[in-house]
């Protein structure tokens, strides 16, 4: 039974009455994503029954190797959205290029991104993984023309919504259109989303933190900084104690910062230097931004909101801080001073310590 609670369907016509510019094909699309996600949600829970795990044999355009579910779960979206009229294009993660819908099938006014599964590294031994999904609106003046990859080259604050399926103990749908940020459960007994984690707020202090300590060799100085701070506990500046977490999977991350707060690091470092960051921004950065954003957080790049960064190439990576939201102006704020060499300390070449005793 519902046992009175909202269901996705319900939900989006709720916020349709409140907003006329999501009405139309923008629910039906919507629904279209949501059964891309039970689709995937399916597999994932089969896993070695199955026999979706392992490698697909072949690398996507990123050069990572693909696993079986990254093709099954691109494929699902494909599947369940390309044929309702809703989407001019779509643009995954695992394509190089964007994917124009069929000509036999009629064309709509959004345009779709996700990375179908995020964290596919935590698929082998049965962890948490995910899948993103960004809306666009198609630029008016381009309606009845080809998409093109140029398009979809739109900044964060652009998006018409954004969210994330998890498929954990339980599958969940986190979703925002630009109202505050939504919780749906999977109720597998009848096959519906529902609301029970509704207007999510994440704190604006935490004590938790999530890093790949691994990278910190290669870290910027103000990363090094911030993590050292928290490492030092109550004995250090920050005077209280820190823990830290990393799953690998951006939306499990993301997540549990939704829950209890908390903030996400995967910065710029000089492991390669090809890269300036690691997160995609089309697909992870600036969709999690959203949700975030809509939940009183904040995502930065260090340097500028993630939200407000344009969009240069269709696979451009950019680094991501997010979360709490004053821990993320704090970082933001060791940054700038790092650039202006506030952070420095104090040398003088006149002074020096003066010591009775002498180095051996």
């Amino acid at each position: 039974m519902l046992s009175g609670r909202t269901n996705v369907n319900k939900f989006l016509i709720e916020e349709q009455r409140r907003n006329p510019a999501l009405a139309g094909d923008f629910s039906m699309l919507i629904s279209d994503v949501v059964r891309s996600c039970k689709a995937i949600a399916q597999g994932v829970s089969r896993g070695s029954l199955a026999d979706v795990l392992g490698d697909a044999g072949r690398d996507n355009v990123q050069g990572e190797a693909q696993k079986k579910l990254d093709v099954l779960a691109n494929q699902a979206f494909i599947r369940h959205c390309e044929w309702g009229g809703h989407l001019a294009a779509m643009a995954s993660e695992e394509m190089e290029d964007i994917y124009h819908i069929p000509p036999e099938n009629p064309r709509g006014q959004y345009l779709l991104v996700f990375d179908p599964l995020d964290g596919s590294s935590n698929i082998d031994v049965n962890l948490s993984v995910g899948s993103i999904f960004s809306v666009l609106r198609y630029p008016e003046d381009r309606q009845g023309a080809e998409p093109t990859t140029d398009d979809f080259l739109q900044p964060g604050a652009c998006q018409v919504a954004a969210g994330y399926a998890l498929y954990g103990p339980s599958t969940m749908l986190v979703l925002t259109v630009g109202n505050g940020t939504q919780g749906f459960t999977l109720d597998r007994n009848i096959g519906e989303f529902l609301l029970t984690h509704p207007n999510l707020a994440i704190s604006p202090e935490t004590r938790e933190f999530a890093i790949n300590a691994s990278n910190e060799r290669f870290w910027e100085a103000p990363i090094q900084r911030y993590v050292s701070e928290c490492l030092a506990g109550k004995s250090g500046v920050r005077e209280k104690d820190f823990n830290m977490r990393w799953v690998a999977s951006m939306v499990a991350e993301v997540h549990r910062i939704l829950m209890r707060g908390g903030v996400f690091m995967y910065p710029r470092d000089s492991k390669d230097m090809s890269k300036p960051g690691r997160l995609r921004l089309m697909y992870e950065a600036s969709p999690m931004a959203m949700i975030v954003a809509q939940a009183g957080g904040l995502a930065s790049t260090g340097d500028e909101r993630i939200l407000d960064v344009q969009p240069t190439s269709l696979h451009q990576r950019v680094p991501v801080i997010l979360g709490s939201r004053d821990e993320v102006e704090r970082i933001e704020r060791y940054h700038r001073e790092h650039a202006t060499g506030e952070d420095q300390p104090f040398s003088s070449p006149l002074f020096s310590t003066r010591t009775l005793f002498r180095d051996d």
